[in-house]
């Protein structure tokens, strides 16, 4: 089973290639203030954690299927 922490730099491999390579999808992704938890200290839990990692995945996978990337030369 995965440990916390490496969900959690796998979330920001993920979420930093979708900003930089697909910046489209970017503003569909729910990190905002109005989404974070107000308390000191949160419990999260591993399977909320791959949750969200599965989630960012099958975005990525969809847009991927859907959308082709074209290198246009002039």
């Amino acid at each position: 089973m995965n440990n916390p922490q490496n969900i959690l730099t796998r979330i920001a491999e993920l979420t930093t290639k979708i900003e930089t390579e697909y910046p489209e999808l970017y503003h569909f992704l729910d990190e905002n203030p109005v989404t974070l938890p107000s308390e000191i200290h949160p419990e999260v839990h591993v399977k909320e954690l791959q949750d969200y990692l599965d989630s960012l995945q099958q975005l990525l996978d969809k847009h991927m299927k859907t959308h082709t990337k074209t290198n246009l030369i002039t």
